[in-house]
């Protein structure tokens, strides 16, 4: 294979709210925090073990209002796009490094909303989907399933 790949799939949960940056001629930029995890069971002590990692994504013009609309901390989203690094000079002087991934497509897999609906018993309600978020559609779908939990020994 003579080419390259750079490519991110993340499905995790928001630890934050959007963050938004407008730009003068209309442009727009979104950061926010997803937080995924990792969940096995300890062979010395039998207990079952979460570890939480932490990745800064970022989402731009269309697809960061439409983000900023929908989600909210809490929520489980899809994500897909290519991992770039960044380096700026910080207030105190130090050269600071931070890696993001910029989304170029993007699932709303569930809304705190729908969560709290299931643990009270009601009907969940539709989740929002934006497969590619170049295309200017701002339409909810539903395309959520419930989830179940495998237990798979790896």
């Amino acid at each position: 294979m003579s080419g390259t790949l750079n490519k991110v799939m993340l499905i995790g949960h928001l630890g934050d709210e959007v963050k938004m940056h407008y730009f003068e001629g209309g442009g727009s930029i979104g950061r926010f925090p997803i937080a995924t995890n990792e969940t096995y069971t300890s062979k010395q002590t039998g207990e079952r073990v979460t570890n939480t990692d932490w990745h800064n994504i970022v989402v731009r013009n269309k697809a960061a209002e439409i983000c900023e609309k929908y989600l909210s901390k809490g929520d489980k989203v899809y994500v897909e796009g290519r991992l770039k690094n960044r380096q700026w000079q910080g207030e105190d002087g130090n050269t600071r490094y931070t890696t993001e991934v910029h989304v170029q497509e993007f699932t709303f897999l569930s809304t705190k909303k729908e969560s709290m609906a299931n643990n009270q018993g009601q009907a969940p309600q539709p989740a929002v989907q934006q497969a590619n978020p170049s295309t200017q559609q701002s339409s909810p779908a539903a395309v959520s399933q419930p989830e179940q939990e495998d237990d798979l020994p790896f």
